[in-house]
């Protein structure tokens, strides 16, 4: 009896092991098309009302504009006037609103487009409890002192546009040369997944 229990409950849990992941994906990917629906909904009644294309279709439809209309100005600013254009709005923007420049690093980082923003690094290992305890985070640095001390940006997972700003010294930053901000925004957006193979590129030969 106890080997039957035994085999039903492994049977069980390795069929939850399966089934498990692929159910909170597929909720994850309609709580986002239902985000995205939300936000183009003015967009998709418009179409709607104009147009015989109707319900999920419209809402495609829309996404699909959308999408189109961002490899059009990816177009515009490839020319020395969009240039132009996207430094005036960047300024703007940056004035108007101070946290616009750390989400743009943040997007440019994670979808690999480099930039020379205030995010664009080093990479850190810092321990911000001090040089002699265990505990570290993975930190840019964004600015260094006049007496060797930094300061340094730890961003919150699995959500990297907001984060800690710590001041701390020397001691207790481990500059991780070998590591990109694109893959650590990747790691910190997987809530730490692949952080053990990240900081092995950073260790020494024995």
């Amino acid at each position: 009896m106890t080997r039957v229990k035994t085999f039903i409950t492994l049977t069980l849990l390795g069929g939850l092991a399966v089934v498990l992941p692929i159910a909170i994906f597929i909720l994850l990917f309609q709580w986002l098309f239902g985000q995205i629906s939300e936000l183009v909904a003015p967009a998709t009644q418009w179409m709607e009302t104009h147009t015989t294309i109707k319900d999920t279709l419209a809402q495609l439809a829309v996404i699909g504009l959308i999408l189109g209309g961002c490899f059009l100005i990816g177009l515009v600013v490839k020319t020395g006037v969009g240039r132009w254009m996207h430094n005036q709005v960047d300024r703007w923007l940056s004035r108007l609103a101070p946290g616009y420049s750390t989400i743009k690093d943040l997007v440019l980082q994670f979808i690999g487009g480099g930039g020379e923003g205030v995010l664009s690094g080093p990479v850190a290992r810092v321990r911000i409890h001090g040089a002699d305890n265990p505990l570290s985070v993975t930190a840019i640095v964004t600015s260094r002192h006049a007496n060797g001390d930094y300061t340094v940006y730890v961003p919150t997972a699995p959500v990297p546009t907001s984060g800690f700003v710590f001041h701390v010294p020397a001691d207790c930053v481990e500059i991780l040369p070998n590591v990109t901000v694109e893959a650590a925004m990747k790691s910190i957006v997987a809530c730490g997944s692949g952080s053990g193979s990240l900081l092995a590129s950073t260790a020494p030969e024995a």
